[in-house]
């Protein structure tokens, strides 16, 4: 089993931004609730226990070599905006910076921590999509080192329309 698309989590620890790749993600109910796993072996953590806010980056295929990239060395050491040439945009409602590169950016805080299971619960403030973006396909985190990406979309709206939210 596999949850959401590898995503991008950016953070601010009070003095510089930060990114970091997350391969485990999931949306609870149809609430603008996300989940996301790290703990204490990410730099990144620190920031988000003691501030409370990130951004969650959602990029796509043509990105997979910076997002690993990313995902394989500690912004205790550099600055992974400029070392992965990504470029930091200001948000609204939260301190650490959206990607431009990305397809989408969430605002989100944090609303509690599970730290049994190292999971972080994370409520969305914001969001953003770039609808001009060509490439909109995601990847998937097989967990060897290996990654699916998205394919052909299948619409079933019509059978579920008794389940969604209205407006979906």
């Amino acid at each position: 089993m596999e949850s959401g698309p590898v995503v991008l989590v950016t953070t601010h620890d009070g003095t510089k931004d930060n990114i970091m790749t997350i391969s485990w993600t999931m949306v609870m109910d149809f609430t603008p609730v996300f989940a996301i796993t790290t703990g204490e072996w990410n730099h990144s953590f620190a920031a988000l226990r003691k501030n409370r806010e990130c951004v969650i980056a959602i990029p796509t295929v043509d990105l997979l070599d910076k997002v690993v990239g990313i995902g394989t060395c500690s912004g205790a050491d550099i600055d992974k905006f400029a070392k992965f040439k990504l470029t930091p945009v200001q948000a609204k409602l939260v301190r650490p910076p959206l990607i431009k590169e990305c397809l989408a950016n969430i605002e989100c805080k944090v609303i509690d921590i599970v730290k049994k299971h190292n999971i972080v619960v994370l409520e969305a403030v914001a969001a953003y999509l770039d609808t001009t973006r060509k490439e909109k396909r995601t990847v998937h985190a097989m967990g060897d080192g290996t990654f699916i990406v998205d394919g052909r979309m299948i619409d079933r709206k019509k059978m579920m329309a008794s389940k969604l939210l209205s407006g979906v």
